[in-house]
């Protein structure tokens, strides 16, 4: 089952889904966080139903694991609309526990004098895609929702190499053709497909978590969803088991389209 499909799911237009993801988009034993971060923003769009209000920035929180191959519910409340902005809150529960909650904001464009263009380019990030860079799926060594996604590594390394830098710089995107074109569903999604740069600084396999993720969206990408997204992110700090990454996503063409910020928590010891 690919992406469009589960999160087009007529099961989303009811007011308290009931949802199950088939474990081909595990990670481990839970559903990949940007599945699952992508399936509450589908049903903020859903009840909402404005297509003026523009997602301005996503947040989530990772409360406890959400299991693949078992059910679980979606609720979302409208906090406030307001003539501008309009505020969201999702959550995800399973087995009567809170798993994920998110908060969004949406907003209605309006004339503005002021006006700061994303001037940012890719840096360290070749637009010329070397298909050889593409990370292929090895069942049993990478987390099964990768079979899903293309990954090119540009810059950085791979989990569990006792590598030195904490930076990765490379391509996103899903596999096969998609229709239609890309959006912040899709972007939200390969934004959480990387894994954190903390990983690669261990020298064993470790086991590692988000714990709350904030991502704002600076502005609508316009280009076909057979292309890829890029992706520059590095640890600014770590300490006591948690880390702190900032990425940015562009379009294949060089736009900033979006900033990222995730705490990670990773188990060395």
């Amino acid at each position: 089952m690919d992406f469009q499909t589960l999160i087009s799911s007529s099961q989303l237009h009811e007011a308290h889904p009931l949802i199950t993801v088939p474990d081909t988009w595990s990670q481990g034993r839970t559903v990949f966080g940007g599945l699952s971060a992508a399936l509450m923003l589908k049903h903020m769009y859903l009840r909402i139903n404005d297509d003026s209000r523009k997602l301005l920035s996503f947040n989530c929180n990772f409360v406890a694991p959400l299991l693949s191959e078992t059910p679980f519910t979606i609720s979302t409340k409208i906090l406030r609309s307001g003539k501008n902005v309009t505020q969201v809150e999702t959550i995800i529960e399973q087995n009567e526990l809170t798993c994920l909650v998110s908060l969004a904001c949406f907003g209605v464009e309006r004339q503005s004098s002021v006006n700061v263009p994303a001037h940012e380019t890719p840096a360290k990030l070749n637009q010329s895609i070397n298909p050889k860079q593409t990370l292929q799926y090895i069942e049993g060594l990478f987390p099964a929702f990768i079979q899903n996604i293309d990954l090119n590594l540009q810059h950085g390394a791979m989990p569990f190499s006792g590598a030195t830098t904490t930076e990765i710089h490379g391509w996103m995107k899903f596999k096969g053709e998609e229709k239609g074109n890309l959006n912040e569903l899709h972007v939200l999604a390969l934004a959480d497909a990387w894994p954190p740069t903390l990983l690669q600084l261990c020298n064993s396999p470790s086991p590692a978590s988000t714990v709350s993720w904030y991502i704002e969206f600076l502005q609508p990408l316009a280009s076909n969803d057979s292309q890829w997204l890029g992706y520059q992110v590095s640890t600014h700090q770590a300490g006591g088991g948690y880390g702190t990454e900032d990425a940015k996503i562009f379009s294949q063409t060089g736009e900033l389209i979006a900033l990222s910020r995730q705490t990670v928590a990773v188990f060395d010891s």
